[in-house]
């Protein structure tokens, strides 16, 4: 999907504050329950955006209609970064989007997104739906009255767009960066000026110079958004998102007082779309790499050594500060992910990585 056919759309989809503000107040009806789950993501935006709407279409379907939920994207009903406080003061009755976006609420938020040099998206699920780390999560947005539930994975994510080649760490200095999350800090402990902005706002800031670098997702998502039109040099793979997981937060009290049926619908109908998120970007990702060498002249590259080295440092040092830091929860949430870590990469990388290295080596087919 090119750039302007995609924020074409999504604007014609777009509604306006007016009738935005005839939906303040949830309707039941019949018996029936309907919520709003307000995004961080463009409207009709590939893999999350349209996981968030395919996650509210499960739900509705699978309740019966019981439980209908309707989707507003970023800006519809407030701006994307603003979804998690729309659900915490009653706008909404649900969010999508990404647990790290929070950080500023709790740093151990940001463990249920990506943490650089962290667990891959299958190593994730294992901590967060076998090892601890839901009843963890609950925990930190008991604080807040939520409730939150991993609902998409990207898979390992792309490093990130430069308008300039990175020969080393020098090239880092004073890079000015958009990329968020623990991974945000590791880049700032490497030298670079680290900001975040939600989705829709990266290519103006690109465009404008505002910008030297930015990572979002990865081929699949950064097609549609145009980086390419800006920056040629796309790195891969990312060291700080290594298995990006997005999340549905509900309302706790109100989720609460669902009968059991629909609670499950609602668990379940996540943890289906987590999947099929990760399907999507399985299938997609590898084609629309293809696009963009082939057709825009994207130059693929991987980082220097010497800038890998420096940000495994990093990370360590980040997560071993945040493991010490005065937080009681923030410590438990990082010691819980990197016990849990160093137990499920004994399969990753004692069986996973070799056999795909001998893959690679060894098997081709036309």
């Amino acid at each position: 999907m090119k750039r302007r056919e995609f924020f074409k759309s999504a604007s014609v989809a777009t509604i306006g504050a007016a009738a935005a503000a005839t939906l303040a107040t949830p309707a039941i009806a019949q018996g029936n329950i309907n919520w709003r789950m307000v995004t961080t993501w463009p409207k009709n935006f590939p893999g999350l955006g349209v996981g968030a709407q395919r996650l509210a279409e499960r739900i509705t379907v699978a309740s019966g209609g019981r439980l209908t939920i309707q989707v507003f994207a970023a800006g519809e009903m407030v701006p994307g970064l603003q979804a998690l406080d729309a659900v915490i003061d009653g706008s909404a009755e649900m969010s999508h989007g990404a647990a790290y976006y929070w950080q500023n609420k709790s740093q151990a938020l940001s463990f249920f997104t990506g943490v650089p040099f962290g667990m891959t998206s299958r190593e994730m699920t294992g901590w967060v739906r076998h090892m601890g780390g839901q009843e963890i999560w609950d925990e930190i947005y008991d604080q807040f009255g939520l409730q939150g539930f991993l609902s998409g994975d990207t898979g390992t994510q792309a490093g990130g767009w430069f308008k300039n080649e990175l020969t080393g760490l020098a090239d880092v200095q004073g890079l000015r960066f958009r990329t968020p999350g623990l991974g945000g800090q590791v880049w700032g402990k490497l030298g670079a000026s680290v900001t975040n902005l939600a989705a829709g706002e990266i290519f103006a800031a690109l465009q404008s110079g505002t910008l030297d670098a930015a990572e979002f997702v990865g081929p699949y998502n950064d097609l549609a958004l145009g980086f390419y039109q800006i920056a040629k040099n796309y790195y891969f793979p990312s060291f700080i998102e290594p298995g990006l997981a997005t999340e549905l937060v509900v309302d706790k009290a109100k989720f609460a007082a669902l009968p059991g049926d629909l609670q499950a619908i609602v668990k379940d109908c996540c943890q289906a779309e987590y999947d099929n998120v990760a399907a999507d970007f399985a299938a997609n990702d590898p084609r629309a790499l293809q696009s963009l060498v082939s057709e825009h002249g994207v130059q693929i590259r991987q980082f220097p050594d010497e800038i890998l080295e420096a940000g495994a440092k990093a990370a360590a040092e980040l997560l071993t500060e945040i493991r010490e830091s005065g937080d009681a929860l923030t410590k438990k949430t990082a010691e819980s992910f990197i016990a849990s870590l160093n137990i499920v990469r004994q399969k990753t990388e004692g069986t996973d990585s070799l056999f795909l290295a001998a893959r690679q080596k060894y098997f081709t087919l036309s």
